[in-house]
């Protein structure tokens, strides 16, 4: 079954009518202007018909067709806006969507295990590796994701390569 991709996460109503605040989980948050429908979470029962974009600050307003008043939006709060994986856009190289990162093992430079990526946090300067350190699963490793640190990263062998700094690992 094809992956679904959260391209936003709901975090509060808009005015009466049903607008919702939405902040998007995209480099490029116009991609909302570009898709004519959404999922809520991973219910793939229902299509939301996107009627409405535009911008405030870092957020994005969406209207939703099947939306129309503030009570009905105060119940979606927290949902995540969601779209097939094939109905994204290709990305530039380098670029990954996360979805396709969970769970790829991660190695140092000189092939030693470190674990496996278990989430990716997304922070204000630049993405952060959250991996499930394999000597210690209650311990998590955190790096960067930067070209410093993540020297290569390769989906087909589902492998990530890293150069580590003294420190990363205690």
């Amino acid at each position: 079954m094809n992956k679904l991709l959260r391209i936003g996460q709901i975090v509060n109503t808009q005015g009466i009518r049903g607008e919702l605040r939405v902040y998007p989980l995209t480099d490029y948050k116009e991609r909302f202007e570009e898709i004519d429908w959404v999922y809520l979470d991973e219910d793939r029962s229902k299509r939301y018909t996107i009627e409405k974009v535009r911008y405030k600050n870092e957020l994005v307003i969406l209207k939703l067709k099947e939306i129309n008043d503030i009570n009905e939006a105060e119940k979606y709060k927290t949902k995540y806006l969601t779209i097939p994986k094939g109905s994204s856009r290709t990305l530039p190289e380098d670029t990954y969507y996360i979805v396709d990162l969970i769970g790829l093992e991660v190695y140092t430079h000189e092939n030693e295990y470190i674990g496996v990526l278990k989430d990716v946090i997304q922070a204000a300067g630049n993405d952060i590796y959250e991996i499930t350190y394999h000597k210690n699963p209650k311990k998590t490793v955190l790096i960067p994701a930067v070209g410093e640190f993540i020297k290569e990263v390769n989906i087909k062998e589902k492998r990530i390569t890293v150069q580590l700094i003294e420190g990363f690992l205690e």
